[in-house]
């Protein structure tokens, strides 16, 4: 499954987590479907895109777990602009305010992208005071500061164009990239593997790629 370290982005190792036409490998969790199982299911196919329309809010997870990943997403917000998420090292499902797996959040919200959020799981980075705020409010629960800032401004494209976001996962390490540009690197992850969700978090957002590759290092440039 593995390749070494000089082919590691050899498209030949890469799958696509989304094949274009259904669901195939997702399962989806939306509380409020519990009690209505004939609501709206918010992840649908679309023209070979996968869309999340936001709500209800939920999470769209993989039924198998990863480790040692790349990941590359070109989504957009084609309308109004909101919050999404790629969710890596998932695991126990609604751990945070009933809602949330316990994960660490790459944040894919519009100017905000690249963020770290801590769901359960913990994550550090260089400056950790500067970007998540007083030490002694850091946490991963309710009512603590669970997001740590991303590195950059203006890494976006304007609303409705595509941007391409690659996450590295390797060890205890994750390093995101959004449209070539460096925009977090965090490090020993209180996770190193699990599932991976994208969320129904408000907006709607269309990703027409969201491929994974094994890695045995992490890159230097994305």
């Amino acid at each position: 499954m593995f390749v070494s370290a000089s082919t590691h982005h050899l498209t030949a190792q890469t799958i696509s987590l989304f094949n274009g036409k259904d669901l195939q490998g997702w399962h989806i969790d939306v509380p409020d479907l519990d009690d209505d199982p004939d609501g709206i299911v918010p992840f649908i196919v679309r023209d070979k895109k996968l869309v999340s329309l936001g709500t209800p809010q939920g999470h769209l997870i993989t039924d198998k777990t990863y480790k040692n990943y790349r990941i590359e997403a070109t989504y957009r917000f084609p309308a109004k602009p909101g919050n999404c998420g790629i969710l890596v090292h998932a695991s126990t499902p609604r751990s945070l305010y009933k809602m949330f797996p316990k994960s660490i959040e790459v944040q894919m919200m519009h100017e905000n992208a690249g963020d770290f959020w801590c769901i359960m799981e913990n994550i550090d980075v260089p400056d950790m005071e500067a970007r998540r705020g007083p030490k002694e409010k850091w946490g991963v629960i309710e009512g603590q500061n669970r997001r740590i800032l991303n590195l950059t401004d203006g890494s976006e494209k304007p609303l409705g164009k595509w941007n391409k976001m690659i996450i590295e996962c390797l060890g205890t390490e994750v390093k995101v990239w959004l449209n070539g540009e460096l925009v977090n690197h965090g490090f020993n992850a209180t996770a190193s593997e699990g599932q991976i969700a994208v969320q129904a978090e408000g907006a709607e957002v269309e990703f027409k790629k969201l491929a994974l590759t094994p890695i045995t290092r992490l890159s230097e440039n994305p």
